[in-house]
């Protein structure tokens, strides 16, 4: 495997093994906060960014958020599933459905606010939260089965199954941190346009990031404690992204008609890279 991988490639995976799983869950959610915390930066040097790019960079996410859970964790889950002596279906319809309700569970609970919505279409329980927490909520909360995601994927690697390699771990990092750019902005630069100083719109924007090495830590901790459960956590964090995705990412993206031929390549396109990524490193 390593022979098809270029130099830079392999320094990059080498420094990764020499951490034990959870630290290596927590070096790579580091880097996807820091991803978002470099797209809330946008606001020192801008006041706004075009609509159109905006959504073209929300739907690009949302491809590889779709590509991420079915060649990162669905797939790899199933084949897992059957590896064990488990029935690979039953275990994918538990995983990925418990990812689903756990989202929308969590999504009815937290006060929250989808960006380019008005406050009076907050989500979750009713609360008098300003629009600055409330924006910041709603990243958050599928930042959670993202960090997990990766915490997974790194925790899968050490209990040496065939259908787990660390590449694939790294490039599910790498794509969570692609998408992760536009959201950061996505939060700051509301907060700017509407009067908040850059410091304080940049604060917001990459606070929604601190939650990924949180739940990585916990995701690779929890499964390597309890390895027989491997299958279903991969399942479960595939749902949890796809229900992110159609409940988020895609109606926000296409929020303007005008540009939902253009969202829906850029979609396409996310889907690929991620695809790529994966097919290439894992």
């Amino acid at each position: 495997m390593v022979g098809r991988f270029n130099n830079g490639e392999i320094q990059v995976i080498s420094f990764i093994q020499q951490f034990d799983p959870v630290m290596q869950a927590l070096l790579a959610t580091l880097f996807t906060w820091g991803v978002t915390a470099a797209g809330a930066a946008l606001v020192f040097f801008t006041r706004t960014v075009n609509q159109r790019f905006m959504d073209a960079m929300l739907g690009f996410a949302a491809g590889v958020m779709i590509a991420a859970s079915f060649w990162s964790l669905l797939a790899p889950g199933i084949e897992m599933a059957g590896q064990m002596g488990l029935v690979p279906w039953l275990t994918a319809v538990i995983g990925f459905m418990g990812g689903g309700i756990f989202m929308r569970l969590t999504d009815t609970l937290l006060p929250h606010l989808h960006p380019g919505l008005a406050v009076n279409k907050s989500e979750g329980i009713k609360t008098s939260w300003q629009r600055s927490t409330l924006l910041v909520l709603a990243i958050t909360l599928h930042n959670i089965p993202e960090g997990l995601a990766v915490g997974v994927a790194f925790g899968a690697v050490a209990a040496g199954l065939p259908s787990a390699t660390i590449g694939a771990a790294i490039a599910l990092a790498i794509g969570i941190g692609i998408q992760n750019f536009p959201e950061g902005t996505a939060v700051s630069m509301p907060l700017r346009r509407e009067g908040m100083g850059r410091m304080k719109s940049f604060v917001m924007g990459q606070a929604s990031g601190m939650v990924e090495p949180v739940a990585g830590v916990l995701g690779a901790f929890f499964v390597l404690q309890m390895q027989t459960i491997l299958p279903y956590a991969l399942c479960f964090a595939a749902g949890a992204m796809i229900f992110v995705v159609v409940e988020e990412l895609i109606p926000t993206s296409q929020l303007n008609e005008a540009h939902i031929d253009m969202v829906t390549m850029a979609t396409m396109s996310g889907f690929t890279v991620m695809m790529v990524l994966d097919v290439a490193l894992g």
